[in-house]
């Protein structure tokens, strides 16, 4: 179907409903380290409940290793950060095979994606000045399922 990538993950929970949510669209997990956590950690499990055995998982060391053995073409590529200026991820050209990348829960994604890929940074909308950011596991399976929208349809 499609590749959801965590880079820097640093919440386990977050993480195990991410891989929850990989299974039930079909989706392969990305794990880009380094982790704020042991991937074998008890919370990691809870949040995939026993479902984790399932969870079609590849890991990385970094963006470099990722990058390099995954060759995504720039328009496979999606990223989600909160500062991003295009305001929508509706409609983006999600096809099977591509990537919707997401930064640490703490740090975002680095500088590097910045400036190598401005035209590929998308957001959520939010629209009261109370939150500062959603959570990821909601971000990433809200975006998941536009993209499965857009693909089956």
């Amino acid at each position: 179907m499609f590749n959801i990538v965590l880079y820097a993950p640093d919440i386990p929970g977050n993480t195990g409903s991410i891989g929850r949510t990989c299974i039930a669209l079909g989706a392969r997990l990305v794990l880009i380290k380094p982790y704020g956590f042991e991937l074998t950690e008890k919370a990691v499990r809870r949040a995939g409940l026993d479902y984790w055995k399932y969870v079609e998982v590849a890991e990385y060391e970094n963006w470099d290793e990722f990058y390099e053995s995954e060759s995504p073409k720039d328009e496979e590529l999606f990223f989600y950060t909160k500062t991003a200026k295009e305001n929508h991820f509706y409609n983006r050209g999600y096809s099977k095979g591509c990537y919707l990348v997401f930064g640490s829960e703490t740090k975002g994604l680095p500088e590097h994606i910045f400036n190598s890929f401005p035209n590929r940074l998308f957001c959520l909308p939010m629209f009261s000045e109370h939150v500062r950011s959603l959570n990821l596991s909601n971000v990433a399976t809200a975006v998941a399922y536009e993209a499965l929208r857009v693909i089956s349809y």
